[in-house]
């Protein structure tokens, strides 16, 4: 198979970690760099262009878009699947991801377990907004922020107020949710590929740090799910249409609160704590179920 990785840079360990693991079982496996694609946008014959030529026909594209480049990274790999490529997520479904607010309401209507969230436009509602997901401690995060920038935990509700009233005062789009005071600065990240959980992680946060990322200082360990929280990923992966990606959950005395799912999520924490072979996986996920380009009929995007 020819299988191309949409990725800024080649020596990430993700990207090299899925290169390497696609070449090991005898695919050629190119990367891409996302913001170096261009589009011959036609109805009879779409191209994707990249460096001066047309690119190859792929049998499967391996989005690893960047938050910040989401819309543009989405509209290369909607160019793909025009012209018939399998991709491993499809662009609705990473645009889909990255919206915090539409992403939380699909789960919600899915009945997966959430922490209670608010969203308000007009200051004069903060209060009723702070009031409505329980009161202070709460969590306050913009919604276009990553790996735990923009996450700011409000002690009191007279700090959630100045919180709010600043991030709103700068036109920011917020979400205000419940603190779950239980999971003690702690989440699982779930590893979700074809449908099943191939790899799950506990992440605590650095002491003193409510915010479990792993870039923030956090450590990783190897955990053991309930079978819950197992059913709680596979359906927020469902949910969100998305065929690979990591699944976050806080571990409450309601049950499982999934806080995120992530459309790109990193291989280096998850291998490292678990020693799987999650990169593998991956690619034996996009063989079983890929069919090669020329057998392909274009798809509608």
């Amino acid at each position: 198979m020819k299988i191309a990785i949409l990725s800024r840079n080649e020596n990430l360990y993700s990207t090299r970690r899925l290169k390497e693991a696609g070449e090991a079982m005898g695919h050629q496996v190119d990367v891409i760099d996302t913001l170096h694609c261009y589009m011959d946008i036609t109805s009879s014959r779409p191209t994707v262009r990249y460096h001066g030529s047309e690119l190859p026909k792929y049998d499967a594209v391996i989005p690893r878009i960047g938050a910040s480049v989401t819309f543009y990274g989405t509209a290369v790999v909607r160019q793909f699947e025009m012209m018939g490529t399998y991709s491993i997520n499809e662009s609705v479904a990473i645009s889909r991801s990255r919206d915090k607010l539409r992403s939380l309401q699909l789960l919600s209507r899915k009945g997966i377990g959430l922490p209670r969230t608010g969203f308000a436009n007009r200051p004069d509602k903060i209060k009723d907004l702070i009031k409505n997901v329980g009161g202070a401690p709460l969590v306050i995060k913009l919604l276009e922020g990553t790996q735990g920038i923009g996450v700011v935990l409000a002690e009191t509700n007279k700090t959630a107020e100045a919180i709010i009233e600043a991030f709103m005062g700068l036109d920011a789009d917020i979400l205000v949710q419940e603190f779950i005071k239980e999971a003690g600065g702690a989440d699982i990240r779930c590893l979700v590929v074809g449908g099943k959980v191939v790899a799950a992680m506990k992440r605590q946060g650095a002491e003193g740090e409510f915010r479990s990322n792993l870039h923030r200082g956090g450590s990783a360990t190897l955990v053991r799910l309930s079978k819950e929280e197992r059913a709680t990923a596979v359906n927020a992966a469902k949910a969100m249409g998305l065929n690979f990606c990591g699944v976050d959950i806080l571990q409450s005395a309601n049950g499982p609160m999934v806080m995120e799912v992530n459309s790109s999520p990193g291989l280096e924490g998850i291998e490292t704590a678990t020693g799987k072979d999650v990169a593998t996986l991956v690619i034996e996920s996009i063989v079983k179920n890929s069919k090669p380009n020329n057998n392909r009929t274009r798809g509608k995007g």
